[in-house]
């Protein structure tokens, strides 16, 4: 098993133990200001595991992601640690998994390639090489 893959599985396994909660909030899911922007395709999931910008936003957007992407890494501080990885690693891990799960049509994402773009109807996500 490749070591991003056991990563992405010790996540999981912390994260379920952990409790949801603090990740649900990481991840701006109880935040109305970071949903509108996601509807907006001013806010989208990266591979690095942290929210980033396909547009330039608001003051109030900027403000909102970047509190959760604080929040983010905390998370995979935390995780990090426990799992002898490094956050980075962490990171990616949570961020191939946030594109592959969380992006909804419409939703801005950042491919591979660095560009931005907008999930259309099913059509998967283009993941990362590094997603694997």
């Amino acid at each position: 098993m490749r070591r991003a893959h056991k990563i992405l599985l010790a996540t999981g396994i912390a994260l379920a133990v952990a409790g949801g909660a603090g990740l649900a909030v990481a991840q701006g899911v109880e935040d109305p200001v970071i949903a509108r922007a996601r509807a907006a395709g001013i806010v989208g999931e990266q591979a690095d595991g942290y929210l980033g910008f396909a547009k330039a936003p608001p003051a109030d957007v900027k403000a909102a992601v970047d509190a959760v992407n604080i929040k983010r890494r905390q998370i995979y501080t935390d995780i990090a640690a426990r799992q002898n990885a490094t956050v980075q690693e962490v990171a990616a891990a949570r961020g191939c998994d946030q594109l592959a799960k969380r992006v909804g049509p419409g939703e801005a994402y950042r491919a591979g390639d660095g560009t931005w773009k907008l999930r259309s109807g099913s059509a998967p996500v283009e993941l990362p090489g590094v997603c694997g």
